[in-house]
């Protein structure tokens, strides 16, 4: 499967419609003829006849707690109708593809990466929430956290380009918004800061990369482009092209106004 790293380099809309989910299928494919055992496994992309099928399918299939959840899933997952969900999910696939080296293919990710899956099904809980659906919202995210380990308001605001690395222990609160080409570590928390009611969540601008661990408290700004350190709690807006680190977080550096720390997800604050 080593082939479609070539993805990597091809932007969502440069790709023609379709290319990733046929590429997934291949992949499946193959993986189902050198090894049978896992061809169950494989199913919601054997069966489905496109990428939204496979995608409402595989995540259907996860979020499966007891019986019955399946059915409940994917009934709920395909009441949604958005034709832009499909491309924010190419784009998160796109995203990981080219910044983590230890899931190079698609086929991969969405079978196995839990961040992934758990960012898609808030794809969908996030479109009924706006729909006025709060309780098919909420029951979509309570399934997550039961079988992801995160947990992502379906209020939340998210782009697209996002890579949630690992995914365990995240906690994204309700009036939260996350631009476009973020990454963001394991156990992350992005939340509020006592009772208030109404935006108390903070706003992630485009670009940004969250090291592990890492709590940004309050509805304040971390500007694009911008690099929060490992174990940082932030307290206060950090500025657009710059380095918080430590607790309290302080800037400890200003970044060149063409680096992209999300995209290279180096971890280095010097």
């Amino acid at each position: 499967m080593a082939h479609l790293a070539s993805l990597s380099v091809l932007s969502t809309a440069a790709r023609p419609e379709g290319t990733v989910w046929r590429a997934i299928r291949t992949a499946a494919e193959a993986l189902a003829a050198a090894q049978p055992l896992l061809r169950d496994l494989l199913l919601p992309v054997l069966k489905a006849a496109t990428g939204r099928q496979m995608l409402i399918g595989t995540l259907a299939a996860r979020l499966a707690h007891r019986p019955g959840d399946r059915a409940l899933a994917a009934q709920i997952l395909s009441s949604v109708e958005d034709a832009a969900l499909l491309a924010e999910t190419e784009a998160d696939i796109a995203a990981i593809v080219s910044r983590d080296p230890a899931n190079p293919d698609p086929l991969t990710i969405l079978l196995n990466l839990k961040g992934f899956q758990a960012l898609q099904v808030h794809r969908f809980a996030h479109r009924l929430w706006q729909a006025g659906r709060m309780e098919a919202a909420r029951w979509l995210s309570s399934q997550a956290s039961l079988v992801f380990g995160l947990d992502i308001h379906p209020g939340a605001r998210l782009g697209q380009g996002i890579m949630l690395d690992h995914g365990s222990g995240i906690v994204i609160g309700e009036t939260t918004v996350i631009e476009d080409d973020i990454s963001i570590l394991q156990q992350v928390t992005l939340g509020g800061t006592g009772r208030d009611k109404g935006d108390r969540h903070p706003k992630i601008r485009r670009g940004v990369l969250i090291g592990a661990g890492a709590k940004i408290l309050g509805n304040i700004d971390v500007g694009a482009y911008s690099k929060v350190a490992a174990g940082s709690v932030v307290l206060d807006p950090v500025p657009p092209h710059s380095t918080v680190a430590g607790v309290p977080a302080r800037v400890v550096r200003h970044h060149a106004a063409e680096e992209r720390p999300a995209a290279t997800m180096n971890q280095q604050i010097d």
